[in-house]
């Protein structure tokens, strides 16, 4: 959600970015079924009339707490790589990022993956979606340019894909965080090969 700093539109934004924590939260605490629009506003503490205003389906609620996730998601990715990380740093951080390793990122995956399935009976979340994903193909790629790797769009899309489907592991319990960390950074290796630029990390 686009953030303004200051007038009736920043109180908005804070309002609605308010509402979008207290479906995390609830997702945290009771799981995805739990959420509802008369719920989410006991969380937030607001009435039902304010949530169905900034947010008239439950559609729009998981759209919203989606996007918040993913700011928080992106305030932690610029956190770990700073300003001065290597291409491969960076690629990394962003693809175990997918993979949930604490609460926030696994209320997280659990979002994304609730979105991932509304996409498919909802061909307005499904362009969006294909949008986000052709843009993540396509910043990864880019990384794996930047340090000479070839096919950097098809290996990009394998990459994603691979820590996405370990996410979902993750989630139901078929394998530990750990060992799907583990997975990535071997992929990511078999992707530098003997590259020079491979034994940075």
């Amino acid at each position: 959600m686009e953030r303004r700093t200051r007038g009736p539109g920043a109180h908005h934004d804070r309002r609605a970015a308010e509402i979008a924590e207290a479906v995390l939260a609830m997702v945290a605490d009771e799981g995805l079924a739990a959420v509802s629009q008369s719920r989410v506003a006991a969380r937030a503490g607001v009435s039902a009339g304010r949530v169905q205003h900034y947010f008239p389906t439950k559609q729009r609620l998981l759209q919203a707490a989606f996007e918040h996730a993913n700011a928080l998601s992106a305030a932690r990715i610029t956190a770990r790589t700073g300003d001065v990380a290597t291409s491969r740093q960076v690629l990394t951080v962003v693809l175990t990022e997918l993979i949930p390793h604490d609460p926030d990122t696994h209320v997280h995956m659990r979002v994304r993956q609730a979105f991932t399935a509304l996409a498919l009976t909802d061909p307005a979340i499904a362009t969006r979606l294909h949008a986000d994903y052709t843009r993540l193909h396509q910043q990864l790629a880019d990384l794996l340019a930047h340090d000479g790797v070839s096919d950097p769009l098809p290996t990009a899309i394998a990459l994603a894909a691979l820590a996405e489907g370990l996410a979902y592991y993750v989630l139901t319990d078929l394998c530990s965080a750990q060992t799907a960390r583990d997975r990535i950074l071997t992929a990511v290796d078999d992707a530098y090969g003997h590259q020079a630029t491979g034994s940075q990390q």
